[in-house]
Order: structure tokens, then C-alpha cells, then sequence
């Protein structure tokens, strides 16, 4: 792992120029912050509050990101000109509720309050029209689903519905008292193109982070279809920890990462009682997953870092060094052979701060992260050999 450390570093020291945006906000505009400066060669776009997941728009310069913060919402990155907006306001114009499809969502989510987790972007049948999911905690635990229309100059957004999480008693209703009526919180999403959604529960009910970061099975799987009434657990896709997903290109099987076991298994979405394959991400814990044209690209935090006390479950009954800065790695995986390509890593850095998400755009390798308060951009490095 020493070598692979030196290796990926090497591969970081031509720094990105400095650029730095701050978050085009509607009316009242949040202050700005007074700095934005490089970091570990990366280039900073600040005032963006927890951008967990990144998501492309295919073809185009426009990227969207989520908010793991009250009134974070969602924001419309411009790729080229390095700058962001927010890009759900709430406004009347940005709700078309579909009653048909989503019987069961209540209401659009207040703008004020609104945030956002994991992203998924699928391509409607109509030309130039996306199906964003978008996985939302706080008021309603649900999956909020919008519309975005890329056939003008900049795209648009509307609010279309959602489907609220399952109450953990009727997701499982063989734990008893340990399942309460509280709806489940999901991490990530994803979506078929027949409409049926998947999201990922990190921890069912009765299972602790200490399990979890064992590699002990803690979470499920989920899946909704359209017109049921509400999600239920695929059986055979507990791991530890569920975290990312990601569906193959030619939907036969999706991929989902086990946070605590720091591994990518690959399911059959016709028989899905357990995993097809499996790898082990080199030296990282994968968070995220996102395709970026026909690249399979993982994100997350190292698993054993040095100035943190060493791996994430030596340290997990230390509430300090559980929050010390991680250093990070971003690689390319490949679902059929489960190889590994490292695209970047970096030391632990404040401004970065639990990675999560690594895409492409062009010629430029994107980052986002759980808890800081920018987006991270820089050329992108020329990858390595595969590495299992």
C-alpha cells in the first residue's frame, strides 16, 4: 500500500490553477466565504454546503450536487465556466406533481429545508429529458424524483413527486421491537428504466457502525416499482454497511458497495439472493459509485490512514479521530473483471473532507464530499495500471 501511496501522490503534483465560485444562490444570497484556496492541487468551488454526490449530465458542461445540510438542496455546477447555482428553489414554475405515478408523496420539499444525500440521473424516453433521484432526509425520508430539461441553454428543473422510505416496523417486520415505525434512511439511488427505483439502507434496525465497520451484513438493499405502494427489502443483498449503487449499462445487474467491508459486490437484478463477484477496493473505503460515460468510478476515504490512529474501526470509539480529516482515493473499477485503475489520491486536507464522490467531465476529475464546504476539481491524472 506504501507504494500505491507514493505512486497516486506522484501523480497529484502538477497542482490545478486556483479557481474559485462562490454558490449563485436565490434570494437571500448567503455570504460568500472570504477564501477559496487551492488545496492539495486541487481547485476549490466554495459556499456549496456537503455536496455528498455529484451527478453529470451526459453530453453537456453541467454537473448537479446534492446538500447534506438543511436548505443545501441541489445545486447546477457549470463545468466551464466554474461556477454554481442553486437549483431547486421551490418557486411555483418548478412544481408539476405526477399524482398518477406518485400517489403517495405528500408534497414538494420546502427549498428552505430541503436536503439532498445520493444522486441518480436517468435519461427519459423523450430527447433530452432526465429523471433526477434524489435521496432526502430530514421532513419526509423518501426519494424526491424532478425533471430536467436540457434542450434549452441552461437546464431545467422540476419537482415530479416522490416515494416516501418504508417505516422500519413494515420493512422488517420480523425484529419486533427493534423495528420502529420511523421510516428508514437511505444513502443512495438508483433507477431502471422501467421506472422501479433501488436505494441502499446502510444500517436496518438493531445493527450498530461497530458492526458495520466489522464487515458484519448490517444493511439491504431496497427496491419500489411503480404503482406498489411501497419499497421492499431484495432479500440476499445485506452486506456491510450499503452505500453505493449503480446499475450496468445494460441493466441485466447492478453493483453495490459495503462501506464496512471496503468492497464492491456485483447482483443479478433476475436472481439477486447473492453476489455474482466481489472485489476489495485497494487501500479505500468506496463510498459512491457513478458511471461517467463508460467509467465505473469509485470515491471514498482511506481506510488505514496514520493521522487519523489507523483504520476507521480501530478509531471508532474515538469521537475525535472518527472526525479526523482522511486522506482520500478516486479509482476506476471494472465490473467484469473487478479491476482497479487508481485515477487520484491525497494527503488528509480540511477543504476535502470525507470524499465520497469522484467523477469525469471532459478532461477534469470532479470530487465531492460529505462534509466540507466545496467542490473539488482538477485535470485529470493519467491513470495507472489496473490494479486488483
Amino acid at each position: 500500500m506504501n507504494i500505491l501511496r507514493a505512486f497516486a501522490a506522484t501523480a497529484l503534483l502538477a497542482a490545478a490553477t486556483a479557481n474559485c465560485s462562490p454558490l449563485f444562490a436565490q434570494t437571500p444570497q448567503p455570504a460568500a466565504p472570504a477564501s477559496c484556496a487551492p488545496a492539495n492541487g486541487w481547485s476549490l468551488l466554495c459556499g456549496n454546503a456537503n455536496p455528498e454526490d455529484l451527478v453529470p449530465i451526459p453530453g453537456t458542461r453541467w454537473l448537479i450536487a446534492s446538500g447534506m445540510k438543511e436548505g443545501a438542496g441541489l445545486k447546477l455546477v457549470d463545468t466551464d465556466a466554474k461556477t454554481v447555482r442553486l437549483f431547486y428553489t421551490g418557486q411555483p414554475a418548478q412544481q408539476r406533481p405526477d399524482k398518477g405515478l406518485f400517489p403517495n408523496c405528500p408534497s414538494a420539499p420546502d427549498a428552505r429545508t430541503f436536503n439532498t444525500h445520493g444522486l441518480y440521473l436517468r435519461r427519459a424516453p423523450e430527447a433530452g429529458i432526465y429523471r433526477l433521484y434524489a435521496v432526502s432526509h430530514g421532513a419526509l425520508e423518501s426519494i424526491q424524483v424532478f425533471t430536467i430539461d436540457v434542450k434549452g441553454s441552461e437546464p431545467a428543473l422540476a419537482w415530479a413527486g416522490c416515494v416516501p422510505m418504508p417505516e422500519g416496523n413494515k420493512a422488517y417486520p420480523g425484529l419486533g421491537s427493534q423495528a420502529t415505525p420511523n421510516r428508514l434512511a437511505a444513502n443512495s439511488v438508483a433507477a431502471f428504466s422501467d421506472g422501479a427505483i433501488i436505494a441502499t439502507v446502510p444500517q436496518r434496525p438493531g445493527t450498530t457502525n461497530v458492526q458495520r465497520l466489522r464487515g458484519e451484513p448490517t444493511g439491504d438493499v431496497i427496491e419500489w416499482k411503480p404503482g406498489t405502494d411501497a419499497f421492499r427489502v431484495i432479500p440476499g443483498t445485506q452486506l456491510a454497511g450499503n452505500n453505493g449503487i449503480e446499475i450496468s449499462l445494460d441493466e441485466k445487474e447492478f453493483y453495490v458497495v459495503s462501506f464496512g467491508a471496503h468492497t464492491v459486490a456485483v447482483f443479478s437484478r433476475q436472481a439477486p439472493g447473492k453476489p455474482l463477484r466481489q472485489t476489495v477496493a485497494p487501500g479505500f473505503m468506496p463510498d459512491n459509485l457513478r458511471w461517467s460515460g463508460d467509467r465505473l468510478i469509485a470515491a471514498g476515504p482511506m481506510y488505514d490512514e496514520p493521522a487519523c490512529g489507523g483504520t476507521r474501526l480501530a478509531v471508532v470509539d474515538d469521537p475525535v479521530l472518527t472526525s479526523c480529516h482522511r486522506g482520500f482515493m478516486v479509482a476506476q473499477l471494472d465490473p467484469q473483471t473487478m479491476a482497479w485503475t487508481v485515477l487520484a489520491y491525497a494527503e488528509p486536507n480540511p477543504a476535502i473532507s470525507v470524499v465520497a464522490t469522484g467523477v469525469v467531465v471532459g478532461n477534469a476529475l470532479w470530487i465531492g464530499s460529505a462534509a466540507a464546504d466545496a467542490i473539488a476539481y482538477r485535470p485529470l491524472p493519467r491513470p495507472t495500471s489496473g490494479v486488483r
